[in-house]
């Protein structure tokens, strides 16, 4: 396999400038006819739109920037814009995977601890503290917290004369991801090491005559432990919706009566995962007949600890899979920040973690153009070019495999529905923020060439515009979002209309 083309040579081939006022200098066009190889009656009949039309057909406000390579060769195909930096939102995962995977390994586990600081006398009494100790799992859950407790019983503890102590040093300890983001936002949560339920708190509401009855809690499939560490307080007021602030290391919200209705439920981000994840861990070793007190957190592992129990996380393959699947922002940033660890660094914040995989990049796949600010992409101030996470899907086929872990993207038509049986196979990671949209992956062409490509857009003056308390759903992201994947659906037909699809 013969690695693509250097950035600066990508781009210049590419001719990465403008003519006239908005008209994008286009590349060459390849060798390959431009009439699409198609099938029985359909051969022939309609050639591919270019470049030009596919940009003017898409009524996308703003800029973009796309580039597509030849995997086995490293032949340059086309490309528009390509050294333009562009936030990826989402698509930065796909880095974070194969950064973990470079420096965790696919048989990585993350391990959730329960350590002893001192002897299990023959009763089951520990003469000492218990502690749980997170060891950076995104995917911890109230059930899993419930298996170790259970373990923990299993092997003899019966009664703790001392503290609950909570440890979650293990990563860096951010408050939220963005925290420009509005405070309720799941998907934006706190980062630690130690993390429970993707880091969010179940609120539910239900009307009773004239007042509400609210609960916050760690529920799982099976278990609904209470949670006291995030209070909620609904208050008569049309707007805001909801208010946060931190009181005595404890989330304190409000909410607005006028938006409750009758009834409902959501996921409120926590910003104290340490004290929520011990809260829960002291319910459900409650209902494991093991009494705790209340949980305190701590900034360092005791001296001398012995393990007793552990649960671990499956292994990081499977972790990777699930994130490219569901883009959650909380696995991104964990395992992220664990590939850091791992390589050596001490990283105290999302941006210093990312800064180190931005090195990586540059070092490993020749890619200094790479500025993350943090590895889900949340972030709208990380700027990649298409040419350069090109670069980096090319490279990453020798090196490793990343390309299964990556979610199938469906053929669709212009009414977005699915193409059942479409020649084309596309491997690859979406993004979407208010007003950015990506797309990058590997294209499997009907006559075995194998394409990496990669499609950024965004209207950032717009997106500024948006004020912070509207930023979960404003006006217009929704059109502009589905106006991108038509643009970029168009792009995947064309390149594959390139090497033998209708």
């Amino acid at each position: 396999m013969v690695a693509l083309l250097s950035r600066r040579r990508f781009v210049a081939a590419l001719g990465a400038t403008t003519v006239g006022a908005a008209v994008p200098a286009w590349a060459a066009p390849p060798e390959t006819s431009l009439r699409p190889i198609a099938r029985g009656e359909d051969l022939f009949k309609r050639t591919l739109p270019t470049l030009e039309e596919i940009v003017r057909d898409a009524g996308l406000d703003g800029t973009w920037s796309v580039a597509v390579g030849d995997v086995e060769t490293g032949r340059l195909v086309e490309g528009v814009n390509a050294g333009d930096a562009h936030p990826p939102a989402s698509v930065a995962k796909a880095l974070t995977a194969a950064y973990a995977l470079e420096h965790l390994g696919e048989g990585h586990r993350f391990a959730t601890r329960l350590l002893a600081t001192g002897p299990v006398g023959e009763d089951g009494t520990l003469e000492g503290d218990l502690v749980l100790a997170g060891g950076g799992d995104p995917t911890l859950d109230t059930d899993g917290l419930a298996a170790l407790a259970e373990d923990a019983a299993a092997a003899g503890v019966r009664n703790v004369t001392g503290r609950l102590l909570v440890w979650g040093g293990a990563l860096p300890q951010v408050a939220a991801i963005d925290p420009g983001q509005p405070d309720h936002v799941g998907y934006s949560p706190s980062v630690s090491g130690l993390n429970l339920n993707f880091n969010r708190v179940h609120f539910e509401w239900t009307r009773t005559g004239e007042s509400y009855a609210v609960t916050m809690d760690g529920r799982s499939a099976r278990l609904r432990p209470p949670v006291n560490m995030a209070r909620m307080v609904v208050v008569a007021r049309g707007t805001p919706v909801y208010t946060y602030r931190s009181a005595e290391g404890r989330d304190d919200w409000t909410v607005a009566r006028g938006a409750l209705g009758s009834g409902g439920a959501r996921w409120l981000p926590v910003r104290h995962p340490e004290l929520y994840a011990g809260e829960v861990f002291q319910a459900v070793a409650g209902s494991a007949g093991l009494r705790l007190k209340a949980p305190e957190v701590v900034d360092a592992l005791p001296e001398g600890a012995t393990e007793i129990a552990r649960r671990e996380s499956l292994p990081l393959t499977d972790v990777l899979r699930d994130m490219l699947k569901y883009s959650t922002n909380l696995t991104a940033e964990a395992v992220g920040c664990a590939a850091s660890v791992a390589r050596g660094l001490a990283p105290a914040t999302l941006a210093a973690s990312a800064d180190g995989m931005n090195r990586w990049a540059a070092e490993a796949l020749d890619l200094p153009g790479v500025a993350l600010v943090d590895h889900s992409g949340l972030g709208d101030a990380s700027q990649i070019a298409a040419a350069d996470m090109v670069g980096a899907l090319v490279a990453l086929r020798e090196r490793m495999e990343l390309k299964p872990l990556l979610k199938p993207i469906p053929i669709r038509d212009d009414s977005r529905r699915v193409l059942p049986n479409h020649p084309l196979d596309v491997h690859a990671k979406t993004g979407t923020l208010n007003f950015v949209s990506g797309l990058a992956g590997y294209l499997d062409c009907p006559d075995g060439t194998e394409l990496a490509f990669a499609i950024f857009s965004a209207d950032i003056p717009r997106r500024d515009a948006i004020p912070r308390e509207d930023r979960e759903g404003p006006p217009g992201a929704r059109g502009y979002n589905t106006r991108a994947k038509k643009f970029q659906m168009a792009l995947i037909k064309r390149w594959g209309g390139l090497y033998g699809s209708s």
